[in-house]
């Protein structure tokens, strides 16, 4: 996948908060995303990720 930072991904499932919707903040073989409902910054494996998501914005 084509994945830049800044970057919207709208993921299958939500956040604990509601949202599906996370602002890409870091690209590399992990990944750093920040939550665009309440803020919450998380990093992990860009495998994990990418097999999660459903939509990406521009």
């Amino acid at each position: 996948m084509d994945i830049q930072v800044g970057d919207v991904l709208t993921m299958k499932k939500p956040h604990p908060c509601g949202s599906r919707e996370w602002e890409v903040l870091r690209v590399g073989a992990d990944f750093k995303l920040r939550c665009r409902g309440c803020g919450r910054e998380v990093m992990g494996a860009r495998s994990r990720f990418e097999k999660n998501v459903r939509q990406v914005s521009r």
